[in-house]
Protein backbone atom coordinates (compact mmCIF):
# COMPACT_ATOMS: atom_id res chain seq x y z
CA UNK A 1 0.00 0.00 0.00
CA UNK A 2 3.01 2.51 0.63
CA UNK A 3 4.19 1.66 -2.51
CA UNK A 4 0.69 2.37 -4.02
CA UNK A 5 0.71 5.86 -2.59
CA UNK A 6 3.85 6.83 -3.50
CA UNK A 7 3.38 6.25 -7.17
CA UNK A 8 0.56 8.08 -6.93
CA UNK A 9 1.48 10.77 -5.00
CA UNK A 10 4.63 10.79 -7.20
CA UNK A 11 2.40 10.79 -10.51
CA UNK A 12 0.25 13.76 -9.33
CA UNK A 13 3.70 15.61 -8.17
CA UNK A 14 4.85 15.45 -11.65
CA UNK A 15 1.71 16.28 -13.03
CA UNK A 16 1.47 19.58 -10.88
CA UNK A 17 5.42 20.79 -11.45
CA UNK A 18 5.65 19.84 -15.54
CA UNK A 19 2.21 21.62 -15.87
CA UNK A 20 3.46 25.23 -13.14
CA UNK A 21 6.84 25.54 -14.12
CA UNK A 22 7.85 22.98 -16.80
CA UNK A 23 7.94 26.30 -19.10
CA UNK A 24 9.84 28.76 -16.49
CA UNK A 25 12.93 27.20 -16.24
CA UNK A 26 15.57 25.57 -17.73
CA UNK A 27 16.21 22.79 -14.87
CA UNK A 28 14.65 19.32 -16.10
CA UNK A 29 11.11 18.70 -14.59
CA UNK A 30 12.73 15.72 -13.86
CA UNK A 31 15.13 16.42 -11.22
CA UNK A 32 12.64 19.41 -9.99
CA UNK A 33 10.14 16.30 -9.33
CA UNK A 34 13.05 14.13 -7.68
CA UNK A 35 13.67 16.95 -5.13
CA UNK A 36 10.34 17.48 -4.40
CA UNK A 37 9.31 13.17 -3.85
CA UNK A 38 12.78 12.93 -1.92
CA UNK A 39 10.86 13.42 1.80
CA UNK A 40 8.41 10.93 0.69
CA UNK A 41 10.52 8.82 -0.64
CA UNK A 42 12.53 8.87 2.53
CA UNK A 43 9.35 8.14 4.88
CA UNK A 44 9.15 5.27 2.69
CA UNK A 45 11.89 3.51 2.78
CA UNK A 46 12.00 3.86 6.50
CA UNK A 47 8.80 2.37 7.11
CA UNK A 48 9.54 -0.68 4.95
CA UNK A 49 12.68 -0.79 7.08
CA UNK A 50 11.62 -0.29 10.29
CA UNK A 51 8.17 -0.60 10.19
CA UNK A 52 5.46 2.21 10.66
CA UNK A 53 5.43 2.17 14.64
CA UNK A 54 9.34 3.35 14.49
CA UNK A 55 8.46 6.72 12.27
CA UNK A 56 11.74 9.63 12.24
CA UNK A 57 11.30 12.26 14.49
CA UNK A 58 9.08 15.21 13.39
CA UNK A 59 12.10 17.36 13.78
CA UNK A 60 14.11 15.07 11.04
CA UNK A 61 11.59 15.23 8.63
CA UNK A 62 11.13 19.05 8.94
CA UNK A 63 14.85 19.19 8.06
CA UNK A 64 14.47 17.37 5.61
CA UNK A 65 11.69 18.80 4.17
CA UNK A 66 13.29 22.50 4.32
CA UNK A 67 16.52 21.28 2.62
CA UNK A 68 14.14 19.89 -0.10
CA UNK A 69 12.56 23.41 -0.30
CA UNK A 70 15.62 25.64 -0.54
CA UNK A 71 17.46 23.10 -3.18
CA UNK A 72 14.06 23.10 -5.12
CA UNK A 73 14.42 26.89 -5.23
CA UNK A 74 17.91 27.19 -6.22
CA UNK A 75 17.31 24.67 -8.80
CA UNK A 76 14.48 26.64 -10.11
CA UNK A 77 15.97 29.79 -9.88
CA UNK A 78 19.51 28.74 -11.65
CA UNK A 79 17.32 27.77 -14.87
CA UNK A 80 15.13 30.51 -15.28
CA UNK A 81 13.96 32.27 -18.01
CA UNK A 82 11.66 33.78 -20.27
CA UNK A 83 8.69 32.01 -21.72
CA UNK A 84 8.96 32.15 -25.38
CA UNK A 85 5.87 29.85 -26.14
CA UNK A 86 3.46 32.30 -26.92
CA UNK A 87 0.88 29.49 -27.75
CA UNK A 88 0.48 28.74 -23.82
CA UNK A 89 -2.02 31.00 -22.59
CA UNK A 90 -0.63 30.59 -19.03
CA UNK A 91 2.90 32.62 -20.19
CA UNK A 92 0.68 35.43 -21.76
CA UNK A 93 0.01 36.68 -18.20
CA UNK A 94 3.22 38.13 -17.71
CA UNK A 95 4.46 39.66 -13.93
CA UNK A 96 6.91 41.72 -13.55
CA UNK A 97 9.77 39.45 -12.54
CA UNK A 98 9.31 37.93 -15.77
CA UNK A 99 9.73 40.89 -17.88
CA UNK A 100 13.18 42.31 -16.24
CA UNK A 101 14.53 39.13 -15.64
CA UNK A 102 14.32 37.75 -18.90
CA UNK A 103 16.49 40.81 -20.82
CA UNK A 104 19.37 39.13 -19.69
CA UNK A 105 21.86 38.23 -22.50
CA UNK A 106 22.66 34.12 -22.74
CA UNK A 107 25.03 33.62 -25.83
CA UNK A 108 23.06 29.76 -25.72
CA UNK A 109 20.21 30.83 -25.41
CA UNK A 110 17.41 30.33 -28.88
CA UNK A 111 17.21 33.17 -31.71
CA UNK A 112 14.50 35.88 -29.92
CA UNK A 113 11.10 35.83 -32.00
CA UNK A 114 10.66 39.07 -33.89
CA UNK A 115 9.02 41.68 -31.84
CA UNK A 116 4.98 41.81 -32.01
CA UNK A 117 4.76 44.80 -33.60
CA UNK A 118 6.96 46.74 -36.78
CA UNK A 119 7.92 50.28 -36.84
CA UNK A 120 5.20 51.30 -38.53
CA UNK A 121 2.47 50.11 -36.38
CA UNK A 122 4.32 52.10 -33.11
CA UNK A 123 2.54 54.64 -34.07
CA UNK A 124 -0.73 53.33 -34.17
CA UNK A 125 -0.22 52.08 -30.56
CA UNK A 126 0.83 55.49 -29.33
CA UNK A 127 -2.71 56.69 -30.49
CA UNK A 128 -3.89 54.30 -28.19
CA UNK A 129 -2.67 56.46 -24.90
CA UNK A 130 -4.04 59.72 -24.76
CA UNK A 131 -2.25 61.97 -22.97
CA UNK A 132 -4.85 63.33 -20.22
CA UNK A 133 -5.28 59.35 -19.42
CA UNK A 134 -2.14 57.91 -19.46
CA UNK A 135 1.08 59.76 -20.67
CA UNK A 136 3.05 57.37 -22.72
CA UNK A 137 7.19 58.12 -22.28
CA UNK A 138 9.02 54.83 -23.47
CA UNK A 139 8.17 51.86 -25.55
CA UNK A 140 10.30 48.85 -24.44
CA UNK A 141 10.51 45.90 -27.10
CA UNK A 142 10.70 42.45 -25.48
CA UNK A 143 10.64 38.77 -27.04
CA UNK A 144 6.43 38.09 -27.70
CA UNK A 145 6.09 41.53 -25.41
CA UNK A 146 5.52 44.96 -25.96
CA UNK A 147 5.94 46.92 -22.61
CA UNK A 148 4.68 50.81 -22.35
CA UNK A 149 6.20 52.87 -19.60
CA UNK A 150 4.25 56.75 -18.38
CA UNK A 151 2.63 58.14 -16.10
CA UNK A 152 -1.10 57.71 -15.30
CA UNK A 153 -3.37 60.45 -15.21
CA UNK A 154 -6.92 59.59 -14.47
CA UNK A 155 -8.32 56.80 -11.94
CA UNK A 156 -6.91 53.28 -13.00
CA UNK A 157 -10.21 51.21 -13.81
CA UNK A 158 -11.44 54.05 -16.42
CA UNK A 159 -7.58 54.26 -18.09
CA UNK A 160 -7.34 50.64 -18.42
CA UNK A 161 -10.95 50.33 -19.77
CA UNK A 162 -10.38 53.35 -22.48
CA UNK A 163 -7.01 52.05 -23.74
CA UNK A 164 -8.51 48.94 -23.86
CA UNK A 165 -10.51 49.83 -26.13
CA UNK A 166 -8.57 51.89 -28.38
CA UNK A 167 -6.14 49.28 -28.66
CA UNK A 168 -8.53 46.88 -30.03
CA UNK A 169 -9.91 49.56 -32.22
CA UNK A 170 -6.63 49.47 -33.73
CA UNK A 171 -5.31 45.69 -33.33
CA UNK A 172 -8.85 43.69 -33.27
CA UNK A 173 -7.90 41.12 -30.96
CA UNK A 174 -4.29 40.44 -31.80
CA UNK A 175 -3.04 41.41 -28.07
CA UNK A 176 -4.09 41.36 -24.68
CA UNK A 177 -3.48 43.92 -22.59
CA UNK A 178 -1.93 43.68 -18.88
CA UNK A 179 -1.93 46.34 -16.77
CA UNK A 180 0.58 46.36 -13.69
CA UNK A 181 2.89 47.96 -11.24
CA UNK A 182 6.44 47.78 -10.95
CA UNK A 183 8.58 47.30 -7.99
CA UNK A 184 8.25 51.50 -7.38
CA UNK A 185 4.19 51.11 -7.57
CA UNK A 186 4.23 53.09 -10.94
CA UNK A 187 1.67 51.40 -13.15
CA UNK A 188 2.68 50.37 -16.92
CA UNK A 189 1.35 48.36 -19.77
CA UNK A 190 2.43 45.17 -21.46
CA UNK A 191 1.15 43.82 -24.97
CA UNK A 192 1.34 40.59 -25.42
CA UNK A 193 0.11 38.53 -28.55
CA UNK A 194 -3.63 36.72 -27.69
CA UNK A 195 -2.94 33.03 -27.61
CA UNK A 196 -7.03 32.90 -28.41
CA UNK A 197 -7.08 34.88 -31.23
CA UNK A 198 -6.10 32.19 -33.80
CA UNK A 199 -8.80 29.41 -32.12
CA UNK A 200 -11.67 31.28 -33.03
CA UNK A 201 -13.63 28.77 -34.96
CA UNK A 202 -15.96 26.73 -32.73
CA UNK A 203 -15.35 23.07 -31.32
CA UNK A 204 -16.61 20.22 -32.65
CA UNK A 205 -19.52 18.72 -30.87
CA UNK A 206 -17.55 15.21 -29.98
CA UNK A 207 -15.38 17.85 -28.21
CA UNK A 208 -18.27 19.58 -26.43
CA UNK A 209 -19.12 15.67 -25.63
CA UNK A 210 -15.97 15.03 -24.15
CA UNK A 211 -16.01 17.99 -21.97
CA UNK A 212 -18.97 16.62 -20.22
CA UNK A 213 -18.54 12.92 -20.46
CA UNK A 214 -15.29 13.15 -18.78
CA UNK A 215 -16.19 14.85 -15.78
CA UNK A 216 -19.54 12.94 -15.00
CA UNK A 217 -16.83 9.60 -15.50
CA UNK A 218 -14.79 10.91 -12.78
CA UNK A 219 -18.04 11.91 -10.84
CA UNK A 220 -18.94 8.34 -10.78
CA UNK A 221 -15.93 7.12 -9.76
CA UNK A 222 -15.17 9.12 -6.90
CA UNK A 223 -18.98 7.92 -5.48
CA UNK A 224 -17.77 4.29 -6.22
CA UNK A 225 -14.68 4.95 -4.03
CA UNK A 226 -15.56 7.04 -1.84
CA UNK A 227 -18.45 4.54 -1.36
CA UNK A 228 -15.78 2.38 -0.52
CA UNK A 229 -13.91 4.31 1.85
CA UNK A 230 -17.69 4.87 3.98
CA UNK A 231 -18.39 1.37 4.48
CA UNK A 232 -14.89 1.29 6.07
CA UNK A 233 -15.65 4.11 8.24
CA UNK A 234 -19.13 2.38 8.96
CA UNK A 235 -17.71 -0.59 10.46
CA UNK A 236 -18.81 -2.98 8.07
CA UNK A 237 -16.40 -6.10 6.75
CA UNK A 238 -15.86 -6.14 3.60
CA UNK A 239 -16.06 -9.78 3.67
CA UNK A 240 -19.43 -10.32 4.05
CA UNK A 241 -19.96 -9.70 0.60
CA UNK A 242 -20.97 -11.98 -1.69
CA UNK A 243 -23.06 -13.52 -4.49
CA UNK A 244 -26.35 -11.98 -2.54
CA UNK A 245 -27.18 -8.77 -4.38
CA UNK A 246 -29.58 -7.73 -2.22
CA UNK A 247 -26.83 -8.10 1.22
CA UNK A 248 -24.07 -6.36 -1.07
CA UNK A 249 -26.46 -3.43 -1.49
CA UNK A 250 -27.50 -2.76 1.79
CA UNK A 251 -23.32 -2.90 2.84
CA UNK A 252 -23.15 -0.21 -0.43
CA UNK A 253 -25.75 1.92 1.09
CA UNK A 254 -24.18 2.42 4.58
CA UNK A 255 -21.35 3.71 2.69
CA UNK A 256 -23.26 6.32 0.75
CA UNK A 257 -23.98 9.01 4.19
CA UNK A 258 -20.25 9.70 4.05
CA UNK A 259 -19.83 9.51 -0.05
CA UNK A 260 -22.26 12.03 -1.03
CA UNK A 261 -21.59 14.25 1.84
CA UNK A 262 -18.18 14.42 0.97
CA UNK A 263 -18.93 14.58 -3.13
CA UNK A 264 -21.41 17.53 -2.28
CA UNK A 265 -19.25 19.65 -0.01
CA UNK A 266 -16.24 19.22 -2.97
CA UNK A 267 -19.30 19.76 -5.87
CA UNK A 268 -20.72 22.13 -4.41
CA UNK A 269 -17.49 24.44 -3.85
CA UNK A 270 -16.22 23.74 -7.61
CA UNK A 271 -19.93 24.76 -8.61
CA UNK A 272 -19.23 28.06 -7.03
CA UNK A 273 -15.62 29.01 -8.89
CA UNK A 274 -18.00 27.58 -12.21
CA UNK A 275 -20.87 29.53 -11.88
CA UNK A 276 -19.39 32.45 -10.76
CA UNK A 277 -16.94 32.08 -13.73
CA UNK A 278 -19.67 31.72 -16.03
CA UNK A 279 -21.10 35.12 -14.54
CA UNK A 280 -18.46 37.03 -15.83
CA UNK A 281 -18.17 35.38 -19.05
CA UNK A 282 -14.63 33.48 -17.71
CA UNK A 283 -14.51 30.13 -20.07
CA UNK A 284 -13.97 27.39 -17.40
CA UNK A 285 -14.26 23.70 -17.26
CA UNK A 286 -16.84 21.46 -15.39
CA UNK A 287 -15.22 19.99 -12.24
CA UNK A 288 -12.76 17.15 -11.93
CA UNK A 289 -13.02 14.87 -9.36
CA UNK A 290 -9.91 12.74 -8.39
CA UNK A 291 -11.38 9.48 -7.40
CA UNK A 292 -8.39 7.32 -5.57
CA UNK A 293 -9.72 3.85 -3.79
CA UNK A 294 -8.01 4.64 -0.31
CA UNK A 295 -7.04 7.31 2.11
CA UNK A 296 -10.88 9.52 2.01
CA UNK A 297 -11.67 8.05 -1.39
CA UNK A 298 -10.80 11.18 -3.36
CA UNK A 299 -7.89 13.84 -3.68
CA UNK A 300 -10.60 16.17 -4.15
CA UNK A 301 -11.97 18.04 -7.30
CA UNK A 302 -10.64 21.05 -9.57
CA UNK A 303 -11.79 23.21 -12.55
CA UNK A 304 -9.72 24.55 -14.92
CA UNK A 305 -9.89 28.18 -15.22
CA UNK A 306 -9.31 29.08 -19.54
CA UNK A 307 -9.73 32.80 -19.37
CA UNK A 308 -7.53 35.37 -17.91
CA UNK A 309 -9.20 36.99 -15.20
CA UNK A 310 -9.61 40.41 -16.76
CA UNK A 311 -9.30 42.51 -13.02
CA UNK A 312 -8.87 41.90 -9.32
CA UNK A 313 -12.83 42.26 -9.05
CA UNK A 314 -13.23 39.48 -11.04
CA UNK A 315 -10.42 37.64 -9.61
CA UNK A 316 -11.64 37.72 -6.02
CA UNK A 317 -15.13 37.16 -7.02
CA UNK A 318 -14.38 33.94 -8.37
CA UNK A 319 -11.85 32.77 -5.56
CA UNK A 320 -13.84 33.69 -2.46
CA UNK A 321 -17.09 31.86 -4.16
CA UNK A 322 -15.60 28.30 -3.83
CA UNK A 323 -14.86 28.16 -0.18
CA UNK A 324 -18.09 30.09 0.60
CA UNK A 325 -20.10 28.00 -1.02
CA UNK A 326 -18.31 24.61 0.09
CA UNK A 327 -18.44 26.44 3.83
CA UNK A 328 -22.39 27.15 3.41
CA UNK A 329 -22.84 23.32 2.86
CA UNK A 330 -20.64 21.93 4.87
CA UNK A 331 -22.67 23.75 8.19
CA UNK A 332 -25.97 21.78 7.64
CA UNK A 333 -23.91 18.18 7.08
CA UNK A 334 -21.46 18.90 9.80
CA UNK A 335 -24.58 19.77 12.61
CA UNK A 336 -26.87 16.35 10.86
CA UNK A 337 -24.11 14.79 11.62
CA UNK A 338 -22.68 15.57 15.17
CA UNK A 339 -26.77 15.25 16.13
CA UNK A 340 -26.42 11.78 15.08
CA UNK A 341 -23.14 11.03 16.37
CA UNK A 342 -21.96 9.52 20.06
CA UNK A 343 -20.58 11.38 23.07
CA UNK A 344 -17.64 8.79 24.40
CA UNK A 345 -14.94 9.81 26.90
CA UNK A 346 -12.03 10.89 25.70
CA UNK A 347 -8.94 8.21 26.09
CA UNK A 348 -5.71 9.19 27.48
CA UNK A 349 -4.10 10.00 24.37
CA UNK A 350 -5.97 10.64 20.85
CA UNK A 351 -4.98 12.25 17.35
CA UNK A 352 -6.51 15.64 16.05
CA UNK A 353 -8.98 13.81 13.68
CA UNK A 354 -10.13 10.64 15.34
CA UNK A 355 -13.28 9.65 14.08
CA UNK A 356 -13.90 7.09 17.13
CA UNK A 357 -13.14 9.75 19.64
CA UNK A 358 -12.81 13.48 18.35
CA UNK A 359 -11.83 16.39 20.48
CA UNK A 360 -13.95 19.49 19.28
CA UNK A 361 -11.01 21.75 21.17
CA UNK A 362 -8.70 21.67 18.46
CA UNK A 363 -10.89 23.57 16.41
CA UNK A 364 -12.83 26.95 17.75
CA UNK A 365 -15.37 26.78 15.10
CA UNK A 366 -16.14 23.29 15.88
CA UNK A 367 -15.82 23.31 19.54
CA UNK A 368 -18.42 26.04 19.26
CA UNK A 369 -20.66 24.16 16.51
CA UNK A 370 -20.47 20.75 18.93
CA UNK A 371 -21.36 22.83 21.97
CA UNK A 372 -24.54 24.27 20.34
CA UNK A 373 -25.72 20.69 19.22
CA UNK A 374 -24.72 18.48 22.14
CA UNK A 375 -24.86 21.50 24.63
CA UNK A 376 -24.12 20.70 28.17
CA UNK A 377 -23.46 16.55 27.65
CA UNK A 378 -20.03 18.12 25.95
CA UNK A 379 -17.63 18.27 28.70
CA UNK A 380 -13.59 18.34 29.10
CA UNK A 381 -13.45 14.69 29.51
CA UNK A 382 -16.20 14.07 26.62
CA UNK A 383 -15.17 13.53 22.76
CA UNK A 384 -16.95 12.68 19.67
CA UNK A 385 -18.11 9.26 17.99
CA UNK A 386 -18.33 10.72 14.43
CA UNK A 387 -20.64 9.74 12.32
CA UNK A 388 -20.19 9.10 8.73
CA UNK A 389 -21.82 12.21 7.88
CA UNK A 390 -19.98 14.48 10.68
CA UNK A 391 -16.49 13.36 9.19
CA UNK A 392 -17.48 14.34 5.40
CA UNK A 393 -18.58 17.67 7.44
CA UNK A 394 -15.23 17.60 9.08
CA UNK A 395 -13.38 17.18 6.29
CA UNK A 396 -15.16 19.96 4.54
CA UNK A 397 -14.13 22.07 7.08
CA UNK A 398 -10.43 21.18 6.39
CA UNK A 399 -11.18 21.37 2.49
CA UNK A 400 -12.35 25.24 3.11
CA UNK A 401 -9.06 26.11 5.55
CA UNK A 402 -6.73 24.00 3.55
CA UNK A 403 -8.32 26.24 0.19
CA UNK A 404 -8.38 29.57 1.99
CA UNK A 405 -4.78 29.57 3.06
CA UNK A 406 -3.24 32.79 2.04
CA UNK A 407 -0.71 31.56 0.08
CA UNK A 408 0.05 31.52 -3.86
CA UNK A 409 -2.34 29.67 -6.15
CA UNK A 410 -4.43 28.56 -3.16
CA UNK A 411 -8.13 30.55 -3.24
CA UNK A 412 -6.73 32.48 -0.30
CA UNK A 413 -3.85 33.14 -2.21
CA UNK A 414 -6.12 34.72 -5.00
CA UNK A 415 -8.27 36.10 -2.51
CA UNK A 416 -4.88 38.10 -0.73
CA UNK A 417 -3.42 39.46 -4.48
CA UNK A 418 -6.80 40.87 -5.24
CA UNK A 419 -7.50 42.21 -1.99
CA UNK A 420 -4.35 44.13 -1.51
CA UNK A 421 -1.81 43.36 -4.66
CA UNK A 422 0.76 40.44 -5.72
CA UNK A 423 3.73 41.76 -4.17
CA UNK A 424 1.94 42.18 -0.41
CA UNK A 425 0.11 38.89 -0.98
CA UNK A 426 3.82 37.35 -1.58
CA UNK A 427 4.68 38.48 2.25
CA UNK A 428 1.32 37.58 3.29
CA UNK A 429 2.04 33.92 2.26
CA UNK A 430 5.52 33.81 3.18
CA UNK A 431 4.54 34.77 6.84
CA UNK A 432 1.14 32.20 6.50
CA UNK A 433 3.48 29.31 6.10
CA UNK A 434 5.46 30.46 9.08
CA UNK A 435 2.96 30.61 11.15
CA UNK A 436 1.42 27.13 10.07
CA UNK A 437 5.06 25.37 10.71
CA UNK A 438 5.09 26.86 13.74
CA UNK A 439 1.77 25.57 14.96
CA UNK A 440 2.65 22.26 13.60
CA UNK A 441 5.31 22.21 16.74
CA UNK A 442 2.33 22.47 18.87
CA UNK A 443 -0.04 20.41 17.08
CA UNK A 444 1.80 17.88 14.93
CA UNK A 445 -1.22 16.85 12.61
CA UNK A 446 -0.53 19.93 10.53
CA UNK A 447 3.39 19.29 9.88
CA UNK A 448 2.53 17.52 6.40
CA UNK A 449 0.11 20.15 5.61
CA UNK A 450 2.88 22.93 6.46
CA UNK A 451 5.18 21.02 4.23
CA UNK A 452 3.01 20.68 1.41
CA UNK A 453 2.60 24.76 1.63
CA UNK A 454 5.99 24.89 1.77
CA UNK A 455 6.34 23.83 -1.67
CA UNK A 456 3.13 25.83 -2.84
CA UNK A 457 4.94 29.10 -5.06
CA UNK A 458 3.93 32.30 -3.65
CA UNK A 459 3.05 34.02 -6.60
CA UNK A 460 -0.09 33.46 -8.36
CA UNK A 461 -1.26 34.69 -12.39
CA UNK A 462 -1.68 38.49 -12.37
CA UNK A 463 -5.01 39.79 -13.91
CA UNK A 464 -5.07 42.00 -17.09
CA UNK A 465 -5.81 44.60 -15.12
CA UNK A 466 -3.72 44.09 -12.07
CA UNK A 467 -3.91 47.81 -10.68
CA UNK A 468 -7.33 48.90 -9.85
CA UNK A 469 -8.05 47.77 -6.41
CA UNK A 470 -11.27 46.40 -4.73
CA UNK A 471 -13.82 47.84 -3.29
CA UNK A 472 -15.23 48.18 0.46
CA UNK A 473 -17.74 45.30 0.48
CA UNK A 474 -15.13 43.33 -1.27
CA UNK A 475 -12.17 43.76 1.35
CA UNK A 476 -15.03 43.13 4.21
CA UNK A 477 -16.06 40.06 3.12
CA UNK A 478 -11.89 39.41 2.01
CA UNK A 479 -11.63 39.74 6.18
CA UNK A 480 -14.17 37.87 7.18
CA UNK A 481 -12.82 34.92 5.04
CA UNK A 482 -9.34 35.28 6.65
CA UNK A 483 -11.37 35.11 9.62
CA UNK A 484 -13.03 32.10 8.73
CA UNK A 485 -9.70 30.39 8.05
CA UNK A 486 -8.49 31.36 11.80
CA UNK A 487 -11.88 30.03 13.24
CA UNK A 488 -11.45 26.62 11.55
CA UNK A 489 -7.50 26.33 12.17
CA UNK A 490 -6.70 27.45 16.08
CA UNK A 491 -7.56 25.61 18.89
CA UNK A 492 -9.71 26.64 21.42
CA UNK A 493 -8.25 28.74 23.52
CA UNK A 494 -8.50 27.31 27.93
CA UNK A 495 -10.50 31.08 28.26
CA UNK A 496 -13.28 30.17 26.02
CA UNK A 497 -13.06 26.78 26.78
CA UNK A 498 -14.23 27.26 30.50
CA UNK A 499 -17.00 29.73 28.99
CA UNK A 500 -18.41 27.12 26.53
CA UNK A 501 -17.83 24.61 30.03
CA UNK A 502 -15.05 22.44 28.11
CA UNK A 503 -12.22 23.75 29.69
Amino acid sequence: MEYLFLLLLGSITYIMVHFSVGRATRTPVWLLWLVLMIPAIILTGWTTIYGSKNLPSSQFILLISLGCMMLYWVLFQWGRLLPRDSSNPSQTQLNQSTIQEGSSDNSTAEPLPVRPIDSAEEKMLRDCFPWSIYYIQNIEYKPQAVICYGHLRTLAGPAYQQIKDNIEGKFGDRFLLIFQEDLNAKPFFVLVPNPQAAKQHPQDKSAKVNQIILPLTLLFLTLFTTTLVGIRIAGVDMKNFNNDLHNNLNILQQGLPYALGLITILGVHELGHYLTAKFYKIKATLPYFIPVPFFLGTFGAFIKIRSPMPNRKVLFDISIAGPLAGFLATLPLLIWGLSHSQIVELPAKNGLLDPNALNPKYSILLAIIAKLVWGNQLTSQTGIDLHPLAIAGLLGLIVTALNLMPVGQLDGGHIVHAMFGQRTAVVIGQIARILLLLLSFIQEEFLLWAIILLFVPLIDEPALNDVSELDNGRDILGLISIALLLLIVLPLPKTFAHLLHMG
